[in-house]
Formats: C-alpha cells, sequence, structure tokens
C-alpha cells in the first residue's frame, strides 16, 4: 500500500471521499493512503453516515489530520475493517506518545470504541467508511486544535503531539500493516 504525507493543507469537505483521488490529485495509483492538515466542514450533501444524517449531526472543526485509504477490489466490510484497524493504529500511537511523555494520568481515560477514539469524554477523531464501484474508501481524521468542533473533543495540541510526525507515523503503521495483510493472503494455500 502507497502512502504519501502531503505538505499542503487544505479543507475536507466530503468530496476528497472518492475514487481514485489520491491518483488523480497526487499521482498515487493503486492502493493508497494519503494524509494531510486542514479544516473539516461537511456538508448534508457530501455526508455518508446514515446516523449522521438523521441525526442533521454537524461535523467540523478548524484544523484536523485527515487520511483516506483507497483499496481496490474490496468490499464495505473490508473498508470497516480497515477504518478500526487505522483507528487501533493511531489509538496505539497517541497512547504511546502520552506515555513516553508522562501524559496520560491513571485518572483519564484514553479509549477507542469502534473506529473512535475518545479521551475521557472529549472525542479525538471522526470517521468514515463507504465503497464505490470500484474501491472500498475511509476517512478517518484527528482533531489538532478543538476550534469549531460541534461537539466537546480532544486534540494532539492539548497532548503536545505534533502533527504532521503524528501523520508520517501513524501512514507507515498503516502502509506496512496492510501491506503484510495483502502478503500474508497470497501464500496460503487453497482449501480442497
Amino acid at each position: 500500500m502507497k502512502s504519501l504525507f502531503i505538505d499542503k493543507q487544505f479543507p475536507y469537505d466530503g468530496t476528497q471521499l472518492r475514487s481514485l483521488f489520491a491518483y488523480l490529485e497526487f499521482q498515487i495509483l493503486g492502493d493508497s493512503i494519503v494524509a494531510w492538515q486542514g479544516p473539516c466542514d461537511i456538508s448534508f450533501e457530501h455526508m455518508v453516515d446514515g446516523e449522521d444524517l438523521n441525526a442533521k449531526a454537524e461535523i467540523r472543526g478548524a484544523k484536523m489530520l485527515h487520511f483516506i485509504i483507497e483499496k481496490f477490489d474490496m468490499k464495505l466490510n473490508g473498508a470497516v475493517y480497515m477504518q478500526r484497524l487505522l483507528a487501533a493504529h493511531a489509538f496505539d500511537l497517541v497512547r504511546e506518545k502520552l506515555a513516553a511523555s508522562n501524559r496520560l494520568q491513571d485518572t483519564t481515560t484514553l479509549r477507542r470504541e469502534g473506529d473512535d477514539i475518545y479521551f475521557d469524554d472529549a472525542k479525538l477523531s471522526i470517521s468514515i467508511a463507504t465503497v464505490s464501484p470500484l474501491s472500498a474508501l475511509v476517512h478517518f481524521a484527528v482533531n489538532v486544535t478543538n476550534e469549531n468542533t460541534p461537539v466537546k473533543t480532544a486534540c494532539l495540541d492539548d497532548f503536545k503531539i505534533d502533527a504532521n510526525l503524528f501523520a508520517k507515523d501513524l501512514l507507515k503503521r498503516f502502509s506496512v500493516e496492510a501491506t503484510s495483510a495483502s502478503e500474508a493472503a497470497m501464500k496460503v494455500k487453497w482449501v480442497k
């Protein structure tokens, strides 16, 4: 799986969650994960999550770290598993960085619930998985700041975690895991 950190900051509005985004915008052909920083404001027109649509939920933030995964030849269940794998790696990375800096106290709770990460009762991440006729797609984002969020949030700035370094580390971890999983599937004999 190819990965790319995009130095240019630009907004996420939901239109980036589409087939061939990484290829047409950044010449990354094939299975990929890309990341960048930018604001988030998703209109109902581009909202994919039925639960959020039913709740008329606002999804926005002044500065987030966005990840888009595209994997070809995969159905929706596979996309959801990829989404949760990325959330698990992000959770582990935050926990490691907090533990290394002694910022994770016994009285605080960093937890992952499915594809969401929380710090106490504050939401650190957002995510959605979907499919197109060509591929499985995931958007995952972590708050860099708490500005302009419609719910109580936690953010990387709260934890003094550098967003660019966090993104590059998470890109590498996920890319290695996805590549390893694909290779593992290629060396298994068929059962008669």
